[in-house]
């Protein structure tokens, strides 16, 4: 109901912007017609015209982007209180099963496993919200260290295959570096995190068969390249470029029941323009899976 009025009310601020448009318009160019042979006036009408014309249309170009806005918003808001709702009425239940009756302790075991699994959920959405905050600010560069990033992407790529539960094969790692010395200038947990939200990106949207190939390539000298492929559901080409803006979901049926916050992806473009670099998305379409590319400048030291 609430996307159906959005929608609504888009329409109708876009009509209304169209219409007053054309209306000033006819206005305009009729009395342009009729007092064609009065210098001033023209002169002076044109300019009127052209300032109530760029008025109107500057209006309706902000509203229609402040509705984007707060749905954005308002889908971003309902998607983190649902990752914060869900570990907190799970660890709830089970805190109460303990304190209301006796359990054994192998099961005991397992509710402590379960409610620390729960508890890094709500970590990781609390530390994702706040890496998009500072993802936004500048940092200086002389704060930077030499990374080594074939291992940086080694290690990322372990740590995911443990906590997501996956075999080696449905988390591949391939480098086309053949044991050069790559280093990146940056941050290391930025570049970490930047790497992570790639993995974790891939894996969430691949499905419940997870087929995932990392690459780790050298464009030239000055640098390096990483992708990750994924067979899921895909993009829709119109979309490539939105999926990297803050609070932004691809709006897909198939994605209904895929949980997030819609800042992974911008996070990872916020720390590559951070470190001179770029991040971009290719697609064939839905259902055909998606490359995620993530190039650094090298580092010169």
């Amino acid at each position: 109901m609430r996307i159906t009025s959005r929608r609504k009310a888009t329409i109708t601020f876009l009509v209304l912007g169209v219409s007053l448009a054309g209306i000033a318009a006819a206005v305009g160019f009729g009395w342009i017609i009729v007092n064609w042979r009065e210098g001033i006036k023209v002169f002076l009408g044109v300019i009127f015209f052209g300032a109530i014309s760029a008025g109107l249309v500057l209006n309706t170009i902000f509203l229609l982007r402040e509705i984007r806005r707060n749905e954005q918003h308002d889908s971003f808001i309902n998607a983190v209180t649902h990752e914060l709702k869900t570990p907190i009425t799970s660890i709830r239940l089970y805190l109460q099963t303990l304190q209301r009756r006796e359990v054994d302790e192998p099961q005991r075991r397992e509710f402590y496993r379960l409610m620390l699994d729960d508890t890094d959920r709500l970590q990781g959405t609390v530390e994702q919200v706040l890496k998009a905050s500072a993802a936004g600010h500048k940092r200086s560069g002389a704060q930077y260290v030499s990374v080594d990033f074939p291992a940086m992407v080694q290690e990322c790529i372990e740590v995911a295959r443990s906590g997501r539960h996956l075999l080696p094969e449905a988390l591949r790692f391939e480098s086309a570096i053949n044991g050069n010395n790559v280093t990146v200038r940056g941050d290391p947990e930025e570049l970490k995190t930047a790497v992570s939200n790639l993995l974790d990106n891939a894996i969430k949207y691949s499905g419940e068969h997870v087929d995932v190939a990392v690459r780790l390539d050298l464009l030239n000298d000055q640098r390096v390249s990483l992708s990750v492929q994924d067979q899921g559901v895909g993009i829709p080409p119109a979309e490539l470029k939105r999926v990297f803006k803050r609070f932004y979901r691809v709006p897909m049926r198939s994605l209904s029941h895929v949980k997030g916050t819609g800042l992974g992806l911008f996070i990872v473009r916020s720390i590559a323009k951070k470190h001179g670099g770029r991040v971009f998305a290719q697609s064939k379409g839905e259902g055909h899976g998606t490359t995620l590319i993530l190039e650094l400048p090298r580092s010169t030291a």
